[in-house]
């Protein structure tokens, strides 16, 4: 600590120092707030894969959030101290995402969101699900994990501690989302402890463990399972149902919020990364569903299909042939799309990552309540592979036609490459090297998904069709998502609008309307961002004529690294 505020000091009161040593301030202060964010967070240290933290959870009382809020507001004093002019070019690029991040963390503080750390989407009741990033592998490996079970029933009282100062204080989520989340705390409760997620790890064990080993370590895990993170959900599970379900709010807009209004209007902001207003966001999103509505119209034309766009929706979400009848074949299908995508990658790229991804089913705790797929970022230190998760509940809403642009979105050449691409970028700070600004990620993953046609694979038209469909859903999250939280729109309009729009299944929109419900904001960046990225492309193509190179376009994007569009 004396050394970082000598070199605080140095860097504040003495311009006369040579740049080089500024810019080692500079990246000082970035190890420096990278180490305590791992320390913050051993959730997010286990994800990058440093193991350091395996055995413990992240402090959510007061005291450690005030801290680490603080700790912020004063990482912000020590970048101002550095004079931003002397910096290189490449630096003041890393000054700026940073102060970036560093402000809107700071602004973000007076909304004090921390007050509803459970969604139907995740929280304490879904903690289980951070063993798909665990290696276990040795003894240490299921020691810890073992230590971090038996801090569940602190972090289950943490949790539950501010819950209760977020309903005094009026700041809870919405009642039409937090229904779900009884089952979910239900499912931590099992008669088996066996069956309990935080005991998955103990089932697949090593087999350079000798007997007596892996029986010592199940049975403790049993005896975790049954005397400690059983009775903490139960009580958990009593206090949501009788007390903090009832108190959750009726409305759905984050402007019933405290200082609602505002809050949202930082969020457009902060998950766009521009300045743009709820109203103008709304209009973009109504001129984009038109756009996008008329070329539907060509599509369905070229199927040969002759009744109106409404009953093609119709027929797209409800003909058997577009759907595979059983889990095992909807997660072969997956996996026999991604072997197709691989070898065309090199006509849109000249550079392509060397971290490889892999294709996984979502976690059957999760799949009724979450998306149709996400994407799992691999090991800081490529000790762990990405992982394309895949939605395989119910098949019968996972139609085949959505599977090549999801594709192309989740794994390659969306969030995979940018991830993966990200890592491979030694010269840049670790911070900018796993940076994820919402609309520069998404906005990727959105505009990766129309980089099939430059590489011939939307030779179908049903597959054309599944491409516009994805592209109107994120025409349509501008619409609704402004609708809901800053027009009084209700959950039923958002839906109806979404349907009336798009032939996503009827269990994929009820979803997307409650995650955006749950989340405010963070649905308005994908088509933000990819409406930014093709505006580059544009303007290259204009400005570049025949000279412009469409792979070194893509290099160039992905090699700046992830940062906010303004």
């Amino acid at each position: 600590m004396r050394i970082l505020a000598l070199a605080f000091l140095l860097v504040a009161f003495a311009p006369a120092l040579p740049a080089a040593e500024k810019n080692a301030a500079l990246h000082q202060l970035f190890a420096d707030e990278w180490e305590r964010g791992l320390q913050e967070s051993p959730e997010n240290a286990s994800y990058n894969g440093d193991t350091r933290f395996n055995d413990r959870w992240s402090d959510l009382s007061f005291a450690a959030i005030a801290n680490s809020e603080q700790g912020d507001r004063d990482a912000l004093k020590r970048l101002h101290a550095i004079n931003r002019k002397s910096l290189s070019t490449q630096d003041q690029l890393h000054y700026d995402t940073f102060e970036w991040q560093l402000k809107q963390k700071v602004e973000r503080q007076q909304y004090r969101e921390y007050l509803m750390p459970m969604t139907h989407q995740g929280g304490i009741q879904t903690a289980d699900g951070i063993t798909e990033v665990l290696s276990f592998n040795t003894e240490k490996d299921y020691r810890d994990w073992l230590k971090r079970m038996q801090g569940i029933p602190a972090l289950v009282d943490q949790t539950m501690e501010l819950m209760k100062e977020g309903v005094r204080t009026g700041r809870t989520p919405p009642r039409a989302i937090m229904t779900r989340v009884t089952a979910q705390i239900a499912g931590q409760q099992p008669d088996n402890p066996e069956s309990s997620g935080f005991y998955a790890p103990f089932k697949r064990m090593p087999e350079a463990f000798s007997p007596e080993l892996r029986s010592a370590l199940q049975n403790e895990a049993r005896q975790i399972i049954t005397s400690a993170i059983k009775p903490a959900y139960a009580k958990l599970g009593r206090y949501f149902t009788t007390e903090y379900l009832p108190a959750t709010r009726e409305t759905i807009a984050a402007a019933n919020l405290p200082d609602g209004k505002a809050y949202y209007d930082f969020l457009a902001r902060y998950y766009t990364t521009t300045g743009l207003s709820a109203d103008a966001i709304h209009a973009i999103g109504l001129s984009e569903v038109a756009r996008i509505r008329a070329r539907m119209e060509t599509v369905k034309a070229e199927t040969g299909f002759q009744g109106t766009l409404p009953e093609f929706f119709s027929f797209l979400r409800t003909d058997p042939r577009f759907f595979y009848s059983t889990p095992h074949d909807l997660l072969e299908g997956y996996q026999a799309l991604s072997k197709r995508i691989d070898p065309e990658l090199v006509k849109v790229f000249g550079v392509l990552p060397r971290m490889t991804y892999g294709v996984r089913a979502i976690p059957d705790s999760i799949a009724p309540d979450t998306t149709t797929a996400y994407y799992q970022p691999g090991a800081t230190d490529g000790s762990r592979a990405g992982f394309y998760y895949v939605n395989l509940y119910k098949p019968q809403v996972r139609p085949k036609w959505e599977m090549l642009a999801l594709s192309l979105h989740e794994a390659v050449p969306g969030h995979h490459f940018q991830f993966a691409r990200g890592l491979e970028l030694p010269e840049m700070p670790m911070f900018r090297r796993t940076a994820y600004f919402v609309a520069y990620g998404e906005g990727w993953g959105l505009y990766a998904e129309q980089l099939g046609y430059d590489m011939g694979l939307y030779s179908d038209p049903y597959d054309r069709m599944g491409q516009l469909t994805y592209e109107m859903w994120r025409a349509v999250r501008l619409v609704v998502d402004t609708g809901m939280h800053a027009k009084g729109w209700t959950r039923q309009q958002a839906i109806d609008f979404f349907k009336a729009n798009a032939p996503k299944t009827d269990q994929d929109i009820v979803n997307e309307i409650d995650r955006y419900i749950g989340t405010p904001g963070q649905a308005l960046a994908y088509k933000i961002g990819q409406l930014k990225i093709s505006e580059l492309r544009a303007r290259a193509e204009k400005t570049l004529g025949s000279r412009f190179n469409l792979r070194a376009f893509h290099d160039e994007v992905l090699g700046t690294g992830s940062i906010p569009l303004d």
